[in-house]
C-alpha cells in the first residue's frame, strides 16, 4: 500500500485539523492576553491562572466523556456538536464584562473543546490504514501543534492592535470552515460497538478537579481561608480516588484500566504527563515574563516563539512517517531531553535582556525537540489501542495531557515562589527540564516499538471507514 492519501481522507484529515485547532489554539493564545485581561478585568496571578485553569478544568475532565459519546454516538456527530459549541462558548468569552463571567465562560468553552480533539483523531484512525494513517498524523501533528506555538503570535498581534476579546472571536473563521467542510465529508458514521457512558464517574472527575485546582491556585494566598483550602485539596483527592474506583466496577468505564495493561500505553500517558506539564508551564511563564519582566510588547512576546513554530510544521510529518517505519520509542525518548536542553537555556536569561542571545537559542532546540517527539508519542498511543477504541484511546492521552498542563499551572506559585519575576522564570525553566528529563526516562523505559507486522498490518474494522476516490 501507497503512503499517498485519497481525496476524502485528505478531507478528513483537513477537517480534523480544524476540528482540533481551535482547541489548541485556544490553550495557548490566551497566554500573551492574560496580562491585558488583567488590566482590563482586574486581579494579578490568580487571576490569569484562573483564566487558563477554568477552560482546562473542564477540558481534562471531560474529554474522557467525549471519547466515550465520541465511540457511542459517531465521531462525525460528537465532533459537530463541539465545534458549534465552541464558537458559541468564544463569543461568551469575548463578551464577557467581569472575570467572574469570563471565568464561567471559559469553563463552557472548555466543555465544548473535550468534544473535539477525541473525535478529530479518531476520525483519522476509523478511515485510515498505515503507513497512510501515520503520516496523516504527522501531518495532524504539525499543524495542530504548530496551532498550540503559532497562538501567542496571533493572540500578541490582537492585543496590541485591537483588544483582548478579539483573541476569542477569531475561532469563529476555522469552526465555520470545519462545518462547511463536513457537508462535504462523504463516509458512513463510525461507532464502536456496544460503547455507553458513565455519567457518575464523569461527574467525580470534574468535580475532583475543580475543588484540586481551586485549592492549588488559591492556597499560596489562602491566609485564614488556608484550612478550607485544604480540606477542599483533601476532598477532591478523594473524588478522584472514588472516580478511580468506579472505573473499574463500573460496566461502561470512562478510563477503562485495561488500556493500561499495555505497556507502550501504559508509558506514553506516563510521558505525556510529563512533557506536557512542562509545555504548559513553559508557555504560560515566558509569555507572561517577556511582557511583564523584560518589557516587551504582546505581538513581540508572541513573535520569540516563532522560530520553534517554524521548526514544528516543517519537520513533525517527515518524523511522522519515520516513526510509522522505526518505531517511537527512540523519537520519544531523544525529543523530550532536546527539549529539556532547550529549557536550560533559558537560564541565560538576565536582567539585561536580549532576546537573540538569550531565548533565541531556546526556542531553536525547544522546537526541534517538540517536532522529534509529539508525532511518534501520539502515533504510539493510537497504535497501542484496538480501532474500535481509538476514540477513548485518543481521550485518555488528551486528557493527560491537559490536566498535566492545569495541574502545572495551578502549582506555578509555588513552582515560581509566587511571582514571575526573573527568579520565578529561571526555578521555572529548572522545573520544566527536570519534568522533561522524567519524560525521556519513561519513553526510554517504557515505550516498545510495534512488529513490523503490526506496523504495516490493516486497521481492523476499517473496511467500512475506508475511503476512495
Amino acid at each position: 500500500m501507497t503512503g499517498r492519501m485519497t481525496t476524502q481522507q485528505r478531507l478528513v484529515v483537513a477537517i480534523a485539523v480544524l476540528g482540533s485547532f481551535v482547541a489548541f489554539l485556544d490553550s495557548t493564545v490566551v497566554n500573551v492576553a492574560l496580562s491585558a485581561i488583567a488590566r482590563e478585568l482586574g486581579g494579578g496571578l490568580s487571576t490569569q491562572q484562573w483564566t487558563v485553569d477554568a477552560y482546562l478544568v473542564t477540558l481534562g475532565a471531560l474529554i474522557l466523556l467525549a471519547g466515550a459519546a465520541s465511540d457511542a454516538y459517531g465521531r462525525v456527530l460528537v465532533l459537530r456538536i463541539g465545534l458549534i459549541g465552541f464558537a458559541l462558548a468564544s463569543v461568551a468569552v469575548a463578551a464577557a464584562p467581569t472575570i467572574e463571567l469570563l471565568v464561567a465562560a471559559r469553563a463552557v468553552q472548555g466543555v465544548a473543546g473535550a468534544f473535539l480533539v477525541p473525535s478529530s483523531l479518531a476520525l483519522i484512525t476509523a478511515t485510515m490504514q498505515e503507513p497512510v494513517r501515520s503520516r496523516a498524523i504527522g501531518v495532524w501533528t504539525a499543524l495542530t501543534t504548530g496551532a498550540m506555538i503559532v497562538g501567542p503570535l496571533l493572540g500578541g498581534i490582537i492585543v496590541d492592535h485591537t483588544s483582548w476579546r478579539w483573541v476569542f472571536l477569531i475561532n469563529v473563521l476555522p469552526i465555520g470552515a470545519a462545518l462547511g467542510l463536513l457537508t462535504r465529508l462523504d463516509v458512513p458514521e463510525s461507532r464502536g460497538t456496544g460503547a455507553r457512558i458513565d455519567w457518575g464517574g464523569a461527574a467525580l472527575c470534574t468535580l475532583g478537579l475543580g475543588l484540586g485546582v481551586f485549592a492549588l491556585i488559591e492556597l499560596p494566598n489562602g491566609g485564614p481561608a488556608a484550612p478550607w483550602l485544604w480540606a477542599a485539596l483533601a476532598g477532591g483527592i478523594l473524588l478522584l480516588v472514588g472516580f478511580v474506583v468506579r472505573q473499574r466496577i463500573t460496566d461502561a468505564p470512562l478510563l477503562p484500566l485495561d488500556l493500561f495493561r499495555s505497556r507502550t500505553f501504559a508509558a506514553g500517558n506516563l510521558a505525556t504527563l510529563f512533557i506536557y506539564a512542562a509545555l504548559s508551564l513553559n508557555g504560560f511563564v515566558v509569555a507572561v515574563y517577556l511582557q511583564q519582566g523584560a518589557g516587551l510588547s504582546a505581538t513581540l512576546a508572541g513573535l520569540a516563539g516563532l522560530p520553534t513554530t517554524i521548526l514544528v510544521i516543517a519537520l513533525s510529518a517527515r518524523i511522522g512517517s519515520w516513526s510509522g517505519r522505526v518505531g517511537p520509542r527512540v523519537f520519544m525518548t531523544v525529543g523530550p531531553l532536546v527539549m529539556a536542553i532547550g529549557c536550560l537555556l533559558l537560564l541565560l536569561v538576565g536582567a539585561d535582556f536580549d532576546y537573540w542571545w538569550q531565548v533565541l537559542p531556546a526556542m531553536i532546540t525547544l522546537g526541534l525537540g517538540l517536532a522529534i517527539t509529539v508525532a511518534p508519542l501520539t502515533a504510539a498511543i493510537l497504535g497501542s489501542a484496538s480501532p474500535e477504541r481509538a476514540g477513548i484511546a485518543s481521550a485518555v492521552n488528551n486528557a493527560v495531557a491537559r490536566v498535566a498542563g492545569l495541574l502545572a499551572i495551578a502549582a506555578l506559585a509555588a513552582i515560581a515562589g509566587g511571582a514571575i519575576d526573573l527568579a520565578g522564570f529561571h526555578r521555572t525553566a529548572w522545573t520544566t527540564a527536570a519534568l522533561l528529563v522524567a519524560g525521556a526516562i519513561v519513553s526510554a523505559l517504557g515505550v516498545r516499538n510495534p512488529g513490523r507486522s503490526a506496523a504495516t498490518a490493516p486497521l481492523a474494522g476499517a473496511g467500512t471507514g475506508t475511503l476512495s476516490d
